[in-house]
Order: structure tokens, then C-alpha cells, then sequence
């Protein structure tokens, strides 16, 4: 997953990966006898506020209400879904990848229109004609009454 002490998000941009903090730690859980031994989980620390990620992209990262962002700007993503240390850790690259692509994509602001004239026209001449039908629905009288 780390090429060249670089984590590839896209074809043109890259994380370095002395900016990416990977920390083996113990897996909670079941795991029989290795599990208070053996490290396999991956805690995975990358301040977002410190990487040379373009500025557009920290500010999308930062406003995104994502619970893994801390106060400080760093996202802390732990692996332990797999048994070895090196799953655990490209798995820890992998969403970090995940949480980091869709904020490369650009945002579609809808513009605003105005309904045309005649459409306007044809809605409020639907409405009279309906108000009309609705009226002739009341109880039926007669002068002798």
C-alpha cells in the first residue's frame, strides 16, 4: 500500500508516509492465547492540518462531521478487524484512502430559476379550474327549501 514512502490517494496526489503515524497496539476482543502478547492492531494518526494535502481539501476534511476527526484535526482510524499486523495496517491505509478521496470530488451547486410566465399562468388556471370543480361538490339545493 505505501509506495515509495508515499501513500497514493489519486494519480496526481499523495500522502507522504512520515505524515501518516502508524502505532501497532493490542486487539480487543477474542483472540485466544496470542491476544495479550501479540500487537496486531494498527492505530492510525494523520494530522490533517500538517499534510500537504491542497488547502481545499484539509478545509473539506476538517468540516466534515465525520467522529474519527478530533478537536485538533486529526483523524485517528484503528484497525484490528484482521489477525496480522499487515492486514491490520492496509486496512488502515485503505479507509484512510476511503476518507480522504471523496473529498476530492466537486461539489454540483444547484442554480436557481424562476418558473416562466406561461407556467405560472397554466398552475394558477389548473387551481381556478379545480377550486370550480370543488365548489359544485356542496350539498345540493333547491329554491323550494
Amino acid at each position: 500500500m505505501i509506495e515509495n514512502d508515499q501513500i497514493i490517494i489519486t494519480k496526481t496526489v499523495s500522502i507522504l508516509a512520515n505524515e501518516v503515524e502508524l502505532n501497532p497496539i493490542r486487539a480487543q476482543g477474542s483472540g485466544g492465547q496470542n491476544v495479550n502478547k501479540v500487537s496486531s492492531a494498527i492505530h492510525l494518526r494523520f494530522d490533517i492540518q500538517q499534510s500537504s494535502l491542497p488547502d481545499f481539501v484539509k478545509q473539506r476534511l476538517l468540516e466534515s462531521k465525520d467522529r474519527r476527526v478530533n478537536k485538533e484535526g486529526v483523524l485517528v482510524i484503528k484497525a484490528q478487524q484482521y489477525r496480522t499486523q499487515e492486514k491490520n495496517r492496509d486496512d488502515a491505509i485503505a479507509r484512510l484512502k476511503e476518507f480522504v478521496l471523496p473529498a476530492f470530488e466537486r461539489q454540483v451547486y444547484r442554480i436557481k430559476t424562476k418558473p416562466s410566465r406561461s407556467s405560472s399562468r397554466k398552475r394558477m388556471d389548473e387551481k381556478s379550474r379545480r377550486g370550480k370543480i370543488k365548489s359544485l361538490r356542496g350539498k345540493v339545493r333547491t329554491d323550494g327549501e
